[in-house]
């Protein structure tokens, strides 16, 4: 099927549905400029070990290390701005046409794009809390303590460790996404967008609904029940979905 072909499925399948959801990954916000986890030579998963460098267990290991290497590349997603495919999930919204967005991604694009509905399934970093007596810290605060030669950052009401709201691997998942299981009741279109559908609970969330599109650039292994597979530019293939249903409204 050619390109134009897929937009024009996936058009009219948003036309159809009662109730479409999106389904998100790191894959949409590479462009953006924020690396995603298993791309071969760029995903940060085939240079590090996420057990070692990014669960729970190093976090409480050697907290120190934890945030030498966390903070820097926090920071670097900080100046990031949600890009054409984040801004076409918007206007999907605004237009009817989509419930909400389902994301694995903790660099809180879709809420900056300005999604309203957003159940973040892997936490995120806007916040972290310290675990002995649960005070709120923002981003902003940790980087100060951090830039202040405070690491790892701890808490200024008790002088705990802090951790972030983020899932790390190892944790219980978010409340976010028991949350958006109670979302998928009822949805007949999940749009899947930038994930390879391999880290569970959340790659089984297609099997939850009767149809499914896939946006992603490598092979998942949810493609052959797809109704759409696109491997294009995830900017272009919404932005092109959004203004084709603009087009024939």
């Amino acid at each position: 099927m050619s390109y134009e072909k897929d937009i024009e499925r996936i058009a009219t399948l948003l036309r159809w549905s009662g109730k479409t959801l999106a389904l998100t990954g790191a894959g949409i916000s590479t462009e953006s400029g924020i690396p995603d986890y298993r791309s071969p030579g760029t995903g940060r998963w085939t240079k590090e070990n996420p057990m070692e460098v990014a669960s729970v267990e190093a976090l409480y290991r050697d907290p120190e290390a934890y945030y030498r290497r966390a903070i820097p590349r926090w920071l670097t997603w900080a100046d990031c701005e949600p890009n054409a495919g984040h801004h076409a999930l918007v206007r999907l919204e605004e237009m009817g046409y989509l419930a909400g967005v389902i994301t694995q991604n903790v660099d809180s694009l879709h809420k900056r794009a300005g999604s309203k509905q957003v159940w973040e399934v892997h936490g995120h970093l806007r916040t972290f809390y310290c675990l002995r007596c649960r005070h709120e810290e923002t981003f902003d605060q940790v980087v100060e303590q951090f830039n202040a030669g405070t690491v790892p950052p701890c808490c200024p009401a008790c002088g705990g460790l802090v951790r972030p709201v983020a899932v790390l691997f190892g944790d219980q998942m978010h409340p976010d996404y028991f949350a958006a299981l109670e979302a998928l009741a009822g949805c007949q279109l999940l749009l899947v967008i930038g994930t390879s559908l391999q880290v569970y609970p959340v790659a089984d969330l297609p099997g939850r609904v009767p149809r499914f599109v896939i946006i992603n650039r490598d092979p998942t292994p949810w493609d052959d029940r797809a109704e759409v597979v696109v491997r294009e530019s995830i900017g272009r293939v919404l932005t092109d979905v959004v203004n084709l249903l603009l087009a024939t409204r």
